[in-house]
């Protein structure tokens, strides 16, 4: 009797360890690779943005005559600038049209008091930037639509043209710079452009004007580098036979609208302002090798230290 019960003990046991092989067997949980740490990006030194076109419903027309009026702002990172550009554009379409700008503290009043009579929707359209300045622009239209009527008005089958356009030059230190470019045609021989440079130090977020870029008291040795640079270019482009000549009617002045370009400081003139409307818009170059002395260090380009064995064999 102990022998049997012996051998049915066997067998049970037998059997569970047959049924614990069969089992598949759990995978041990794999450890998860370590996702690699992405770094965050700084960009609030730097200017990213793109310039967006004003919607400033224009009346239907149809023919080669028909006005046409292209006005964009600057939509960027830097909400500062943005607004200082939108000022600039404000102003200069108030000189181009003759214009005075609507006052915005008005606007905002007539503004309010016409939305407190009105029952507001749910989901009122929110003032973003761009629709302020399509708001600010339409005295604008309205001059520049005025001024199309009464041309045709006198038979004149001229297209008239206004354009202003801002765009990103250079997006990080030392300077970030926006050029503002600008053209018109309202009637006459020709039309109109111009290229105004504003820079700005996104650190202390704020404008860099010319003198900012100057050492103590080198006002006068800048606007000798740039004479000399002056007196070549009138040389070079055969303007005169002359220097002396030509100051007589066009008299050599340093201009405050600048940028920082690659091979140095760019002095950006407007029409009439040292030449006649022929030479377009001068610009003249005065090299980073002329100015040192003369502009702040952070000015002027990191200049690449040379290796060591070359540094060795000059010193030899």
């Amino acid at each position: 009797m102990l022998k049997h019960k012996n051998i049915w003990v066997m067998t049970i046991l037998a059997s569970a360890v047959m049924l614990t092989a069969c089992q598949p067997k759990k995978e041990e949980p794999k450890p998860e690779p370590e996702k690699p740490t992405t770094e965050v990006q700084d960009l609030s030194q730097k200017l990213i943005g793109d310039s967006e076109q004003l919607d400033l419903k224009l009346p239907d027309c149809s023919g080669n005559s028909c006005p046409e009026l292209l006005i964009e702002r600057l939509n960027s990172n830097q909400r500062f600038i943005d607004d200082f550009i939108d000022q600039k554009i404000v102003q200069l379409l108030s000189e181009i049209l003759s214009v005075e700008p609507v006052d915005e503290k008005a606007e905002n009043a007539a503004s309010d008091a016409a939305a407190s009579s009105e029952v507001k929707p749910a989901l009122a359209q929110v003032e973003t930037p761009k629709l302020k300045m399509e708001k600010q622009s339409q005295s604008f239209v309205a001059a520049f639509m005025s001024l199309d009527k009464e041309l045709k008005e006198l038979n004149s089958a001229q297209q008239i043209s206004i354009m202003v356009k801002p765009k990103i030059l250079n997006a990080e230190k030392p300077l970030a710079t926006v050029v503002l470019n600008s053209s018109s045609y309202l009637g006459g021989a020709h039309g109109s452009s111009a290229q105004q440079y504003y820079n700005f130090d996104l650190k202390a977020k704020q404008l860099i004007k010319l003198d900012d870029l100057l050492q103590p008291n080198k006002k006068a040795a800048l606007e000798k580098q740039a004479h000399a640079v002056f007196k070549a270019w009138v040389t070079e482009a055969k303007l005169a036979d002359s220097i002396e000549e030509y100051e007589q009617a066009w008299k050599f002045q340093l201009t405050d609208n600048y940028f920082l370009g690659k091979d140095g400081l760019i002095l950006q003139y407007a029409e009439y302002e040292i030449g006649p409307y022929v030479v377009g818009l001068p610009r003249l170059t005065i090299p980073y090798a002329e100015l040192e002395g003369i502009l702040k260090p952070q000015y002027l380009p990191v200049k690449a230290e040379a290796p060591a064995s070359e540094a060795k064999a000059a010193a030899q």
